[in-house]
């Protein structure tokens, strides 16, 4: 099976509404135009059902086949939202909408699946039911945790879900991907330091919130270089520090930080939040201030089933003949609350050698608009086979 002729066909038009998604980027749940393209598409297309406002912006399509006595169900899902980025790639179909980018390939996700679905409402030749899932907010809303908290997979009786995601650096239409965990866990952290504020030409006078933070950003690496296993994948980053004072010659009472907290276990992600509390509050307390930690788990870590990951991988290779070892990543991704919930396997489909994804020149590359599509569809085909 490899890239199917009809998808050659329809490659201009799939092409079209890519960009058009491109042109009109839209953040977290604010999806409503491309939440709306997407719902008229498969009614046009033939889809048997189509129910909108699934995670608030959600769109579900619901494609039988010429048979149904499998009684199997399969959810393909793609994300539709974009990033607050301001695009610099200077395409004649750049974002429209200031401060908003598809700097990701959801635009790419979401047209590859219409055009999977397309297809697969013409031909239906599988034996069951494919349900094709729209997703709204992937960049840090946990759309896919919305989609599955209002009951989306027992709704439709889903029974296994496949996610993509484009890869730059991957050569272009070739296919990765990886047993067990993938994608790692994307927790957060907020604290605060209150310490004793006064002007910084007297620090004696003071407790300085400022030298305390220092030492806190320094011994939180100590959790990835001391406290984990060498072998384990963790990452402690802070991003952001915060004072309430702007000036040269104040030592400020108050220091807010923002940071993220990356690992691709469950025994790393309690030892992470367990040692983030005691280094902030013992340091601040060694100090004679005082730290507040709260420590908010975000997406869990993405983990795909091996035996889903196998067939997954078996279609990938029938498409472009090969499919290579994924690598872990420390990236994050809420396609992981629709594996929580049901087997399944994401894969990585080649960008070729373009810019990295959240970046302003990212730009999803149309070429491998094929064979994304020919994977969605060799999914239901091969996973559903009509049988006489």
């Amino acid at each position: 099976m490899p890239v199917k002729n009809r998808f050659a066909e329809t490659h201009a038009d799939i092409t079209a509404w890519r960009r058009d998604l491109h042109e009109h980027p839209e953040i977290l749940f604010e999806t409503h135009r491309t939440s709306a393209t997407v719902a008229e598409k498969l009614r046009a297309f033939g889809c048997d059902e189509v129910v909108e406002g699934i995670g608030r912006t959600g769109v579900v399509g619901v494609i039988k086949g010429r048979k149904t006595d499998s009684g199997k169900v399969i959810g393909l899902r793609a994300d539709m939202d974009a990033l607050p980025i301001l695009e610099a790639t200077g395409l004649d179909y750049a974002s429209k909408t200031p401060g908003a980018m598809h700097a990701c390939g959801h635009d790419g996700h979401t047209a590859m699946l219409l055009g999977a679905a397309q297809y697969l409402c013409e031909t239906r030749n599988f034996d069951g039911t494919t349900v094709v899932i729209f997703q709204p907010a992937e960049e840090g809303g946990g759309g896919g945790r919305e989609m599955c908290a209002e009951g989306m997979m027992d709704r439709w009786n889903i029974q296994e879900v496949y996610g993509m995601h484009n890869w730059p650096g991957i050569p272009l239409g070739e296919f990765a991907i990886r047993t067990g965990p993938f994608f790692a866990a994307t927790d957060l952290l907020e604290i605060e330091v209150e310490g004793l504020g006064g002007h910084a030409a007297k620090p004696n006078e003071t407790i300085d919130t400022t030298v305390v933070c220092a030492h806190i950003i320094t011994a939180l690496q100590t959790i990835t270089s001391r406290n984990a296993d060498p072998i384990g994948q963790l990452v402690v980053s802070i991003t952001s520090f915060e004072t309430e004072s702007k000036a040269f010659n104040v030592i400020p009472q108050k220091v807010h930080m923002r940071g993220t907290v990356r690992t691709l276990s469950n025994d790393l992600r309690d030892l992470a939040e367990k040692r983030v509390v005691e280094i902030c509050e013992g340091i601040a307390a060694t100090f004679g201030a005082k730290a507040s930690v709260d420590y908010i788990r975000n997406y869990p870590v993405m983990i795909n089933h091996p035996e889903q990951t196998e067939f997954a991988a078996h279609v990938a290779r029938e498409v472009s003949g090969g499919c290579a070892e994924a690598e872990m990543t420390m990236g994050g991704e809420d396609f992981a609350f629709m594996l929580e919930e049901r087997p399944g396997a994401y894969i990585l489909v080649g960008n070729g050698d373009s810019a990295a994804v959240h970046h302003p020149l990212y730009n999803f590359n149309d070429d491998a608009i094929p064979a994304g599509c020919s994977w969605w569809a060799g999914l239901a085909e091969q996973r559903m086979p009509i049988t006489h």
